[in-house]
């Protein structure tokens, strides 16, 4: 799966995701074919981008299945909306479902082991939620944690972002430098309206709900709506985790790619993140996942088709157009790690 600019499409694309509005409106399902006729009224839409399959064969490692991914999307989906709308008591639900990740997560061979391809997409708190709970169960398997922390983090990140289903303004692929002060103060004050909202959930631990109260706090006392150094350590593994994800999908903030986000979390590492966690983290972080194209350090374009353990920034790459820019008419693979002396110079596209 890619994300393609709507003035990049050519026709007969096939969606990876289903497209909808900002607030959740379906235009096209998954799996339609984009046809010709419809570039110009996506445009006319407001539409910029889409998540489209990618034609090439390639090496994918996800951490959940996307079958498995698309089944507790729709589930969190239904059980959060429930309870906006009607406070009922669906909401310990989700503790099964964060079980039922946690079970996926494990059933997989050497699943700490792998590096994992986590790729920018459209901005959709429910699969947000479901990613970070993905990455965050996976940081905590690496670091060890006890079964019940594990828990308590997987649910804490499907009800994270609860808070924003009480707000009405559009925080996607926004820079809140450029928003007004009080839509800044609102979007701030979502992990306290998650909190209120969950407060008086018995079956939920007190380590979930701080998380879900403290999962933008920052070890320096930068962070909100409390501005506290005092997180736990299940608050910090969700943080790093939630920060990350919120910048390869846009929420709160402009979309950035995998490898920007990567060096956000280096740049700002022991400094408003635990060292620690962001190295585990990444540790596991494909820097430039299957499906992206880069230009190479000898002038010609790439598409990465697999990644290597212990050398997260130095993919698989199959080669597809030459440096004069004419396409390659036979299959070159160049393995980063045998290739010493080649890198990438830039993503592309």
């Amino acid at each position: 799966m890619i994300v393609r600019k709507v003035e990049e499409l050519v026709g007969n694309e096939v969606l990876a995701r289903d497209l909808t509005t900002w607030d959740y409106q379906t235009i096209l399902p998954e799996e339609a074919v984009i046809r010709v006729d419809y570039i110009e009224k996506l445009k006319d839409l407001g539409i910029k981008e889409v998540c489209i399959h990618e034609e090439e064969e390639s090496y994918e490692s996800l951490i959940l299945k996307t079958e498995i991914e698309c089944s507790v999307k729709k589930k969190v989906k239904e059980i959060l909306e429930k309870h906006t709308y009607k406070r009922n008591g669906n909401l310990k639900e989700l503790s099964k479902t964060a079980d039922n990740i946690i079970s996926n997560i494990l059933e997989k061979d050497q699943v700490v082991e792998k590096v994992y391809d986590i790729k920018q997409r459209n901005a959709d708190i429910y699969e947000h939620s479901i990613s970070i709970c993905s990455l965050a169960i996976l940081t905590a398997l690496k670091l060890e944690l006890p079964a019940e922390k594990i828990h308590d983090i997987g649910v804490a990140c499907l009800l994270h972002d609860i808070g924003l289903r009480y707000q009405t303004h559009d925080f996607s692929n926004k820079s809140l430098d450029e928003l007004p002060d009080y839509e800044v103060s609102e979007y701030k004050k979502h992990p306290i309206y998650g909190y209120s909202a969950l407060e008086g959930e018995n079956w939920l631990s007190e380590a979930s709900k701080d998380i879900v109260l403290l999962h933008h706090e920052r070890i320096n006392g930068s962070g909100y709506p409390l501005k506290t150094r005092d997180i736990s350590l299940e608050c910090r593994i969700v943080s790093v985790c939630d920060a990350f994800d919120e910048m390869i999908c846009g929420i709160g903030c402009k979309r950035i790619k995998v490898h920007e986000a990567v060096e956000y979390l280096k740049f700002y590492k022991n400094k408003q993140f635990d060292g620690k966690i962001v190295d585990t983290f990444l540790n596991f972080t494909a820097v430039y996942p299957v499906g992206t194209h880069v230009l190479t350090s000898e002038g010609e374009i790439g598409v990465v088709v697999g990644q290597n353990k212990d050398f997260q920034d130095r993919p698989i790459l199959r080669i597809i157009k030459n440096r004069d820019g004419s396409n390659v008419k036979s299959e070159i693979i160049k393995d980063m790690v045998k290739v010493q002396n080649l890198f990438i110079e830039k993503v592309v596209g």
